[in-house]
């Protein structure tokens, strides 16, 4: 396979949608479910072949018997090919039609995920063009109930290795996905009217979340979505500047000593440049960018030496949040020569870089890499060789019970972007690297029994919802929400 054999979705920085460009990166999609779907495609048989055949594996491995998250998945993925497959076409027309949707999400006991279920089926609705009143009607008020749960979450639930450090991050992460599945389907004045200013708690749970990367991390994804909304006013009026508070927090990373911890080691320049490239593209959002780019010091500045900074490996993580950020504030044309330079000095480390050493440094680069050439239009720098190294990996991950139990962390990130980029099939074909057997199969296999081990193998049922979401067709490109989006510096598309 050449590059030129590779049916990318968009032609560069300049050819991206709004959604895109206000979530980009695969951290908000594998991770956080929103934003699924992007750059769709006409309906795909063969695709669509594939997504049903892994959630055929992963019912044979028992997953979706023990994982209501899983069963959920499965029920919508089927849902939308059915929806979009020419030769079915079966759209609903009443409420009866979605009711087994709707109950696969109440059926999962976790609050944080019901509800990231919930935003997913919302999300899939507004951009399949169906009535919210499928979701709304004399019975059933199904946002309603799912922006109740929030409620219910809990801080310091999540599981990874920074358990208990992460104050109300998850619930935060929450409203942004609710705030912005509301925004998807026409109902955002139900957030700041009523009893309760919605809006409003959210941006006081970030004074909740003690560590400032994930403050920052988090933070300015919803500070992003209150923009988008079109809520501006609550980020910076009523006496307090959440946006400019948030970069003093970040200021103050040293006094607080709160560092995340990750899978491998990382360097300390690392920890600040992921939730600085977050808020700066936050602040691309705002009408007050100039302010916010001077606050406290120079911005830009900082940002572009921690990435010089930060390791070679880490710059194919950040590279192209650096590029999404600066190309929204207007301040780095994709032709100019340093754009290009961090194009060539991030995608040209796959060479020196094996896939299947660990799961998150390592594992996930190759992610970042082939998604950065593809979103600037450079996937001349990327080889079939690229591809099926990455691909031949996960034996690799066999090392550690760490790498085994998140395996599936690694493998969602490849098979959504190499899906992206029209390669999806390398993971659906026998490879001698897994002695005759596919990879998907054979990742499959090697789970734990039910799943029940691999905590993060719901990042594999974000991977073919978007994958499946995708096939909708051009016609349903962007959402009513995004095309009237107007970013106030930077590129429109």
């Amino acid at each position: 396979m050449t590059s030129a054999s590779f049916p990318v979705p968009v032609g560069g920085l300049h050819d991206l949608s709004n959604e895109t460009r206000v979530l980009a990166t695969p951290w908000s999609r594998m991770v956080r479910g929103i934003g699924l779907g992007q750059y769709p495609i006409a309906y795909d048989p063969e695709g669509a072949a594939r997504i049903r055949h892994a959630f055929g594996l992963l019912d044979a491995k028992g997953v979706v018997e023990s994982s209501a998250y899983t069963r959920f998945s499965r029920l919508l993925a089927d849902f939308v090919l059915d929806a979009v497959d020419p030769a079915t076409a079966r759209r609903p027309e009443a409420g009866q039609d979605v009711r087994p949707l709707l109950d696969a999400v109440r059926a999962e006991e976790n609050p944080y995920f019901r509800l990231m279920a919930g935003c997913i089926l919302m999300d899939a609705f507004a951009k399949l063009g169906l009535p919210t009143s499928l979701l709304v009607d004399a019975g059933t008020d199904f946002p309603a109930e799912m922006l109740a749960v929030v409620d219910m979450i809990e801080p310091d639930r999540i599981k990874d290795e920074n358990a208990g450090r992460h104050g109300h991050y998850e619930k935060l992460s929450a409203c942004t996905a609710i705030f912005l599945a509301f925004g998807q389907l026409g109902l955002k004045d139900r957030l700041v009217t009523g009893e309760r200013n919605h809006v409003r708690e959210a941006l006081g749970l970030l004074e909740k979340i003690p560590a400032p990367f994930f403050r920052g991390r988090g933070g300015a994804t919803l500070l992003s979505v209150i923009s988008l909304l079109g809520y501006e006013r609550f980020i910076h009026g009523e006496g307090r500047d959440h946006l400019k508070e948030l970069l003093d927090y970040l200021d103050r990373a040293d006094e607080l000593d709160s560092p995340p911890a990750f899978p491998q080691p990382m360097s300390e320049g690392f920890t600040r440049i992921y939730p600085l490239l977050t808020t700066l593209n936050a602040i691309a959002m705002t009408g007050r960018a100039q302010e916010y780019l001077t606050h406290g010091r120079d911005r830009l500045a900082e940002a572009k030496e921690l990435l010089n900074r930060i390791r070679p490996i880490e710059r194919t993580h950040m590279g192209l949040y650096y590029l999404i950020a600066l190309h929204n504030l207007g301040t780095l044309p994709a032709d100019a020569p340093e754009s290009k330079a961090v194009v060539e000095d991030v995608v040209g480390q796959w060479p020196d870089i094996d896939p299947g050493a660990n799961y998150f440094l390592n594992g996930i680069s190759y992610a970042y890499i082939i998604q950065t050439a593809m979103l600037t239009g450079r996937m001349d720098l990327i080889s079939g060789e690229t591809l099926e190294r990455v691909v031949d990996s996960f034996p690799g991950l066999s090392r550690t019970d760490d790498d085994r139990i998140n395996r599936p962390y690694p493998f969602a990130y490849t098979l959504n972007v190499l899906a992206e980029v029209g390669a999806a099939h390398l993971l659906f074909e026998p490879r001698d690297a897994y002695d005759g057997a596919t990879p998907i199969a054979w990742v499959i296999d090697r789970l734990s029994e039910g799943g029940r081990e691999e905590h993060r193998l719901y990042m594999l049922n974000h991977a073919l919802v978007s994958y499946a979401l995708r096939m909708r067709g051009p016609r349903h490109a962007e959402t009513p929400l995004f095309q009237e989006f107007a970013f106030p510096l930077g590129v429109s598309r």
